[in-house]
């Protein structure tokens, strides 16, 4: 099991940062009510030179690296912040996934209007809504089904084989 993620602290040191982000995956779900179990915080940040300064700022605060090379513990940059990919960090208070899009391609600023602000325990928040939550994953879901099953019949470079 990974080590305790402190959502709150986490969440507190963004919004003390004034970083424009949304909560989305496991820890919206949650926050909303829903029994799952999840051992990160994944958000989804605007991309605009502004707020990637105030995040980097919440990142040198959170000692972040990226946990896929742990030996040299990188530290994000912020033309990586800037892009649409995910930063999959490593924090003195846990994992923090920053997602420069979800889906295909939505952006902080298309994600607003299915977004509501919450406050968790004096921490003004931003949340994905459940519905639009479940819509992505659904869709993450079907999207994984459909490449097992061409890789299913097609091997393992995903293309046909022929039948001889």
């Amino acid at each position: 099991m990974p080590p305790s993620t402190k959502i709150a602290e986490l969440l507190g040191v963004l919004a003390r940062h004034r970083v424009d982000f949304i909560v989305v995956g496991g820890v919206a779900a949650v926050i909303q009510g829903a029994p799952v179990n999840t051992f990160d915080l994944d958000v989804v940040h605007a991309r605009t030179p502004d707020n990637i300064e105030r995040l980097l700022g919440a990142l040198r605060e959170l000692d972040a690296f990226y946990r896929t090379d742990l030996q040299r513990r990188l530290s994000p940059a912020a033309s990586r912040l800037a892009s649409t990919g995910h930063q999959l960090l490593a924090t003195n208070m846990g994992t923090l996934d920053l997602l420069g899009t979800v889906e295909e391609g939505t952006s902080y600023e298309e994600l607003l209007a299915d977004s509501e602000e919450l406050d968790l325990g004096g921490i003004p928040i931003r949340v994905i809504t459940l519905e639009r939550l479940i819509a992505i994953k659904e869709k993450l879901t079907r999207g994984a089904t459909v490449e097992r099953r061409r890789r299913e019949r097609g091997g393992a470079d995903g293309e046909e084989r022929e039948e001889t």
